[in-house]
């Protein structure tokens, strides 16, 4: 199969099944004598790892990172990356690929089962196999690496739980403590509404059911001249980024769809003389217009469907097109979206850590780290 690989300069190549005996990466493009905080990396993959949040999987997994290249011991816990490929492992433990025996002919509403096996002609029946979401602990590891890139530029990417089922936050991102995004189980940083998202959860598992949610990401600092204005439109790359994660069904940046509503006198931000320069009044764009990036705050949101694996009763058909009647018991996330919050930050650090090696602005060697 193709399409394991993401990025153009700054590439993050993965590997690995669900109940395989590890998953793992590549990063390759990174520029070398970028310094790495391995225990910061780390942190990151906790923070999406199964039993991270009491909201989700009861599915334990350490996720301990190995890595296997690509750099030199500097200090402590700290490397200096070669310029070489950095490989990356980190083994399943808690695995259990019998839980899916009674799957094996049997396709799961809402999963990839059928699809994969009219493109393939066969398909691992164990968790999805490599269409699992266990993948994107690989991307997590790639883009914790891309954010010590950003950092050393001055930005930051900051995602959070916005919306859980018809339970959400109105608000912005400019009158919440983001910092106390981890703090929260659901990930959620408007106390108010993390009480009610919780509510919301809780009642779902109990029936056996599944939510869909919403997770929104501002990356500030991003310098202006980021992506380019036909195909390789900063939105389109960061589009394509997120809608490359399991379960996400939506991608708007700035007003987005709401855009549609509004007239253009609503619509367009405003340009004004500050003490800081030009800027906009407003950020209906996103901080991206013409498909590149203007200075502002990139703010975009990612929507993702309820889990599919759920215990309520569901209609199906074997192999055989016979009818079946799934309620499959199993580890699963009554609601993925707060241990998505990592996964949407990984993949916006590598939109844009590729995008300012494209724009050929970075050398880690000689800026601060």
């Amino acid at each position: 199969m193709r399409g394991n690989t993401f990025g153009s300069i700054f590439r993050l190549t993965t590997f690995g099944e669900s109940h395989g005996p590890a998953i793992g990466g590549a990063v390759d493009g990174c520029p070398p004598g970028l310094l790495l905080d391995i225990t910061a990396i780390q942190a990151e993959l906790d923070r999406r790892r199964p039993g991270s949040t009491p909201l989700g999987t009861t599915r334990r997994e350490a996720d301990q990172l190995e890595f296997l290249s690509g750099l030199l011991s500097a200090e402590g816990t700290i490397a200096r990356t070669m310029g070489t490929p950095i490989g990356f492992l980190i083994r399943n433990r808690d695995q259990r690929p019998a839980d899916y025996d009674d799957l094996r002919d049997v396709y799961r509403p809402g999963h990839a089962d059928r699809t994969w096996e009219q493109k393939f002609g066969l398909r691992d029946h164990r968790g999805g196999g490599r269409s699992s979401a266990r993948e994107t602990a690989a991307r997590v590891v790639g883009g914790a690496i891309a954010r010590h890139l950003l950092h050393a530029q001055g930005i930051q990417v900051r995602a959070w739980v916005s919306a859980v089922g018809p339970v959400r936050t109105d608000r912005a991102h400019t009158e919440l403590d983001l910092s106390s995004v981890w703090s929260s189980d659901v990930r959620c940083p408007d106390p108010d509404a993390a009480y009610r998202m919780t509510a919301a959860i809780e009642e779902v598992r109990a029936q056996g059911d599944s939510l869909g949610g919403v997770v929104s990401c501002v990356i500030t600092g991003a310098p202006a001249g980021l992506g380019e204005p036909v195909f390789d439109k900063l939105h389109a790359d960061l589009g394509k980024a997120m809608l490359s994660i399991n379960a996400v069904k939506g991608f708007q940046l700035g007003s987005g769809f709401a855009a549609a509503t509004m007239r253009g006198s609503e619509h367009n931000d405003p340009y004004m003389s500050t003490p800081h320069g030009i800027r906009t009044a407003t950020n209906h764009s996103g901080g991206v217009q013409g498909g590149i990036s203007n200075g502002e705050d990139i703010v975009f949101d990612v929507a993702f469907k309820p889990a599919s694996t759920i215990r309520t009763p569901q209609r199906s058909v074997d192999r055989e097109g016979a009818p079946v009647v799934l309620a499959p018991e199993g580890r699963h996330d009554p609601c993925v979206v707060p241990r998505a919050v990592p996964i949407v930050e990984a993949m916006a650090c590598l939109v844009i850590a590729d995008h300012l090696l494209r724009n050929a602005t970075v050398h880690p060697a000689r800026t601060r780290t």
